[in-house]
């Protein structure tokens, strides 16, 4: 398993959990005022944890639709321990957002189970969005929350990952 080998996650200084050598963070650049509050709160749950910045290398996609592709040709490079989406997919007045988020979300569970590296979902679809100040304020903040409770899903399940054994 990629997340198990020893190359790939280090042992921590602070305690025995191991620590990611690299994670990948895919961000949707479409609603990017938004999205960026996920991806800085990202970056603050990982320095919090004592873990270099280095370790996270952000990408930039145009749209949630294409993080799936981006997610797979970077698990495939087998350089990540991890990989993180972050996007938002809005209800423009039509149903195709339902197809989209369906379409993301399938594709982001196809790639870890496809790749066995671990991907995590940030990408959010609200039912109601609206651009107004009051909609944006609300969902930058939500992503805030968001962007830390992915980070440590991400940290904590590669550190469960770790402790399970490779098969023979």
């Amino acid at each position: 398993m990629n997340q198990t080998s020893p190359h790939l996650l280090q042992p921590s200084s602070a305690a025995d959990a191991p620590r990611p050598r690299k994670v990948a963070v895919i961000a949707a650049s479409w609603h990017q005022g938004i999205v960026s509050a996920g991806t800085d709160a990202i970056q603050a749950e990982f320095q919090r944890r004592g873990l270099p910045p280095e370790c996270l290398e952000f990408h930039s996609v145009p749209g949630a639709f294409e993080i799936p592709l981006f997610a797979m040709r970077l698990a495939r490079t087998r350089r990540y321990d991890a990989i993180i989406a972050c996007g938002l997919v809005v209800n423009g007045g039509i149903y195709r957002h339902e197809f989209v988020a369906a379409a993301v979300i399938d594709g982001l569970m196809r790639v870890q189970l496809d790749t066995d590296v671990p991907v995590f979902s940030s990408v959010l679809t609200p039912r109601d969005f609206h651009e107004h100040e009051e909609h944006l304020a609300f969902f930058r903040s939500h992503f805030v929350k968001k962007g830390a409770e992915v980070a440590q899903a991400c940290l904590n399940t590669l550190s469960s990952l770790a402790a399970i054994p490779e098969s023979a």
